[in-house]
């Protein structure tokens, strides 16, 4: 069965009942800011927020984020609470207030200064500092207690997402909530989390959960391995299940995915045709053969090594000079951390030497757009390209390749990924690469650029059904179907 919008709308009903039904996340799926004088809605460049909208507009209830718009705080009632989607209202989001300090200490510091490298292994050191652990647990603290002020006594299931909130399940134990968290992120082995001076807090914290969700198996295997060697707690492998203070923890793998049908609706819709259209004029792309990247500036993402494969691609390929321009779509992230910071300056100084290596008259190999992409931009982009490349040196799944995938309506068109994804595991018809391995990725996009049509279209309709069946609502209904198995416990 294909799971759809309404299957699982129908099932959450069932079986919720007069449940209520909250999702908690740091970032928030829709910011105010201004205009001028105008107060304006915009969907945040988040791939986390954009696969769990569609599932909110099917479940309603209520959704518990960091209200970070500049103008978040004009369009609330007295209880912080904006109906949203702002054009078809279909469930309640309730902002949290946090104060710059708390803001720079839990998420720009505890969470993406120390858990986020600690999780990737991509050769960044994690910096731990007891004011940032200290003011992170703080922001739990908050965060559950708005939860618990919109719970009240009515019985309801939460539905955590991602490494922010590593504590907030223990804090949120109490007889009438039932609790799943979802880690976005990878998990590492044992011998990397260890390192941690508060892996004891953290791991107590996560197993506070009646479920807890990764993309991959090895991940769910990787965590029960770093509870079994760093707390006391009854490990079940056989049925891959945690008990520690009387509170049972199912781990388990559900791999993430998108809103096929409704990409698949959008990027055949005439505002993104008359969007490539601009896009190719704009930048003399009609006649060329087009490679994409759409990532944040991420040191994660692999963006210097995929410009060092375009390099190394012209090198060995001069036939393809002047015929060929790669479009790196960056998205600033993070700009306020130093590793952010020295990864834009590293991929400003590649772009530049590369292009200044080539060019010739007015054709550069090259063409770096940072700045957040509108969804119409981001699928012209999709449509225009010939291949898109996901060179992530590490990443739990990376919602791009599955997104480029079901955008590509004519079926046509090549997805160069990582093995490092963990769309990897499910995308098995793509052109599979070692990002670290400059020349393989070269000789990948070669192998796109020529590539024959029939071939395309063989792997891209393989690719194409598994993204459909393995859609963002079976990932929801697989989750909540596991969940659901749970009677609510005693605290």
């Amino acid at each position: 069965m294909v799971w759809t919008n309404a299957n699982l709308r129908d099932m959450i009903r069932q079986r919720l009942g007069d449940e209520l039904f909250v999702v908690v996340s740091n970032r928030e799926p829709y910011i105010h800011r201004f205009e001028g004088e105008e107060i304006v809605c915009e969907v945040p460049p988040s791939g986390l927020t954009i696969a769990l909208d569609p599932v909110m507009r099917a479940c309603g209830g209520l959704w518990v984020a960091h209200g970070s718009g500049e103008a978040d705080h004009q369009v609330v009632d007295g209880s912080a609470h904006v109906q949203v989607p702002p054009e078809s209202p279909a469930y309640t989001l309730r902002r949290v207030w946090l104060t710059k300090e708390e803001e720079q200490r839990y998420y720009y510091g505890f969470a993406n200064q120390a858990l986020w490298p600690l999780c990737h292994i991509a050769y960044t050191r994690p910096s731990f500092n007891l004011d940032e652990w200290e003011t992170y647990q703080a922001v739990n603290r908050k965060f559950a207690d708005a939860v618990l002020e919109e719970i009240g006594d009515r019985r309801a299931f939460v539905f955590i997402q991602d490494y922010h909130f590593a504590t907030l399940s223990r804090l949120l134990k109490r007889v009438n909530i039932r609790t799943a968290q979802f880690w976005h992120i990878p998990w590492p082995n044992p011998e990397a989390f260890r390192i941690c001076p508060w892996s004891e807090e953290i791991l107590d914290g996560l197993l506070g959960n009646d479920l807890l969700g990764f993309h991959l198996q090895n991940h769910c295997q990787n965590f029960m391995d770093t509870v079994d060697r760093t707390i006391e707690a009854k490990m079940d492998y056989e049925r891959f299940e945690i008990t520690r203070g009387g509170c049972t923890t199912m781990v388990r793998p559900f791999p993430i995915s998108v809103d096929y049908d409704a990409i698949v609706e959008r990027a055949a819709s005439p505002p993104i045709a008359e969007e490539a259209k601009r896009l190719a004029r704009r930048h003399g792309l009609r006649k060329m053969l087009v490679g994409l990247g759409v990532d944040r500036l991420d040191y994660t993402k692999g963006i210097p090594e995929r410009l060092r494969a375009v390099d190394r691609f012209l090198e060995r390929h001069p036939e393809f000079q002047e015929k060929f321009v790669f479009v790196q779509v960056g998205v600033p992230s993070r700009v306020h951390i130093e590793a952010y910071q020295r990864i834009n300056d590293e991929i400003d100084q590649l772009v530049e030497s590369i292009n200044w290596k080539y060019q010739r008259d007015n054709w550069k190999p090259i063409l770096f757009l940072k700045a957040h992409a509108s969804p119409i931009t981001l699928y012209a982009w999709y449509q225009l390209a010939n291949f898109c490349a996901v060179s992530s040196l590490h990443d739990g799944m990376n919602l791009v390749a599955k997104e480029f995938v079901a955008s590509r309506a004519r079926e046509d068109g090549v997805l160069i990924l990582s093995h490092f994804t963990g769309a990897a595991r499910e995308l098995v018809d793509a052109e599979l690469v070692n990002p670290y391995a400059v020349d393989e990725m070269a000789e990948a996009f070669h192998r796109a650029a020529v590539m024959p049509l029939e071939e395309q279209q063989r792997k891209m309709q393989k690719l194409r059904a598994q993204v459909h069946e393995q859609n963002i609502y079976r990932w929801a209904g697989k989750v909540l179907s596991t969940l659901f198995k749970f009677e609510f416990q005693e605290a």
